[in-house]
């Protein structure tokens, strides 16, 4: 029975903190901060085709006439939100800064940029046409001398239009909002030729991991929703080949562990969404529309949506309701969203996370109080049965069977269960892992400050003391208290089993102090507080037991 204990206990340490990520969200790569590739960008009106069936031409279309009068401009748009930056040639994103997000933690730091990629091709939202045979990028020319637009009344709107060769005009006309990162986009396709055109207009989306944030626990890479549910794919399973969507489907878009950037269709018709590695590395996004023919001096309208911005649940539903489920918590989902809400109202009468973090922790710690009280008392009742054990083991060493049922029978007659002490851990499994997800990868934590050195609670805590130690670079002082409380708990705690169960239940809080290293302080923190709660629950367990004693 006391093996048991420690298995929990190893298990515990091992497989639940680590082996719950490897079994149940395999990591993606380590990432690093992408450096644009050295790849001659793509002449206005042709582009690489994204799909094996559909080859380019050698040589490029004929220029439209804004080509001839001048080269593609850059467009500026400033909301209260972020500014994006739209080119001329495709009209894709050269740059999305988010004002409320800065890309580290220092106070210099500039907004946080969303757009990875630099050749026109491969910039998010460009347009294309697809007929079949060729896939195109026009030239879309602003309707507006201005290079700079700043909404007016809370809103703003941008309108582009350009021509190929076949005749087809694509005017495309965006609208944003001081509130909203969501852009509201429309595709309006006109056949200014003389015979009917086939084909239908794309969006792309490419983009690399947006930051090195993206750590070897969170996910990183496309995804899509559809038909309600989630599927988020690896980027090492595109090695093995494109992978396609067709039919109704919410959004497709490319996550990071705190941001992401996707498409919303919103045409009745469904669309065809292909993932594509294009680079180490570096995904493409087609969102394609069914082909249709336009008869000369006819036309075809589409609607979409646009959304660059954070990973945080009420921002997302306000653009989108779809959109709050790129927040996945995984198998835990159904803890870990309640346990973020809780986060969140505290804070608003908190102002501070770390604050938020313990007052969970508490209100955790009196919920499971109860069950955790029963567990102490019986192993406090385990470790006095202690020599009545030995003495069994000694008198029935070479009876297996028999020392088992003395101990059941010893068991039984003390009322005491073997099992209950593991019982309240056991029972905070779910609990933890619910926890650790949110403290992990919510981007309410990212760079919120708790107190003192600890000025980002996504990061491990490092205080500088002006020397650079070697792996760590500061001192871990939250995750040394964490140890050392794991520690001062480990010696109250009643010792039950042989002597070799015994030393290796020691070596606990040392592994923990070194698993502990790196992860994210807001998690550290939860865990000392954890600590210092169950020494309390422990030291008045132990005064009650010594009065009865005594009595």
């Amino acid at each position: 029975m006391e093996t048991q204990r420690v298995i929990i206990a190893i298990v515990l340490s091992f497989l639940i903190l680590v082996g719950y990520q490897k079994l149940f969200m395999p990591p993606p790569p380590p990432v690093q901060q992408p450096k644009p590739a050295a790849t001659p960008a793509t002449p206005p009106g042709e582009i690489s085709s994204p799909s094996a069936e559909v080859p380019v031409p050698a040589p490029p279309p004929a220029p439209t006439q804004d080509t001839l009068s001048r080269p593609a401009r850059t467009i500026t748009v400033k909301t209260a939100l972020y500014t994006a930056v739209f080119s001329e040639d495709g009209g894709g994103l050269t740059s999305l800064r988010l004002h409320q997000y800065r890309e580290t933690v220092a106070s210099d730091s500039p907004p946080k940029e969303l757009v990875t990629t630099t050749d026109p091709s491969d910039l998010p939202l460009a347009v294309v046409w697809n007929d079949g045979k060729a896939v195109r990028r026009p030239l879309l020319a602003a309707a507006t001398e201005k290079t700079t637009i700043t909404t007016e009344n809370g809103r703003a709107q941008l309108t582009m239009r350009g021509s190929l060769p076949s005749g087809i005009e694509i005017i495309r006309t965006l609208s944003f909002r001081d509130d909203l990162y969501l852009i509201d986009m429309t595709v309006e396709v006109v056949n200014r030729g003389s015979v009917p055109q086939t084909g239908a207009p794309e969006i792309l989306l490419t983009n690399r991991p947006f930051s090195a944030e993206a750590n070897g626990f969170l996910f990183s890479g496309p995804a899509v929703l559809q038909g309600g549910k989630l599927v988020e794919i690896k980027v090492d399973d595109l090695e093995e080949g494109v992978k396609t969507f067709s039919g109704p489907l919410q959004w497709a878009a490319y996550e990071g562990p705190y941001f992401l950037c996707g498409v919303l269709p919103r045409t009745d018709e469904p669309p065809t969404v292909e993932f594509r590695l294009v680079g180490p590395k570096t995904v493409r996004t087609r969102v394609a529309m069914p082909a249709a023919t336009i008869a000369p001096g006819a036309g075809k309208r589409y609607r979409f949506a646009a959304y660059g911005g954070p990973k945080e649940i009420r921002t997302l539903k306000a653009a989108d309701p779809s959109l709050a489920q790129a927040v996945n918590f995984g198998f835990w989902d159904f803890l870990a969203k309640p346990t973020l809400h809780l986060l969140n109202f505290l804070y608003r009468y908190v102002h501070n996370y770390g604050v938020a973090i313990i007052l969970v922790t508490v209100l955790i710690k009196l919920l499971f109080w109860p069950i955790a009280q029963k567990g102490m008392r019986s192993m406090k009742t385990m470790q006095k049965l202690q020599p009545k054990m030995a003495k069994l083991r000694e008198k029935y060493a070479d009876d297996r069977e028999r020392l088992n049922q003395e101990m059941m029978q010893l068991y039984k007659t003390y009322k005491v269960n073997p099992l209950s002490g593991c019982l309240p851990m056991l029972l905070q499994i779910p609990v933890f892992f619910a926890l650790y997800k949110v403290l992990l990868q919510t981007i309410e934590l990212r760079h919120a400050p708790f107190m003192l050195w600890i000025n980002d609670l996504s990061a491990p805590d490092r205080l500088p003391i002006g020397v650079d130690i070697p792996y760590l670079g500061g001192l871990p002082v939250l995750t040394i208290l964490m140890g050392a409380s794991m520690y001062v708990q480990q010696m109250m705690t009643p010792a039950t089993g042989d002597p070799t169960q015994q030393k290796v239940m020691k070596f606990l809080p040392l592994v923990f102090t070194f698993m502990f290293l790196n992860f994210a302080s807001g998690l550290v923190l939860y865990w000392l507080v954890n600590n210092l709660l169950s020494i309390v629950q422990q030291y008045m367990i132990n005064r009650q037991i010594q009065a009865e004693d005594e009595a």
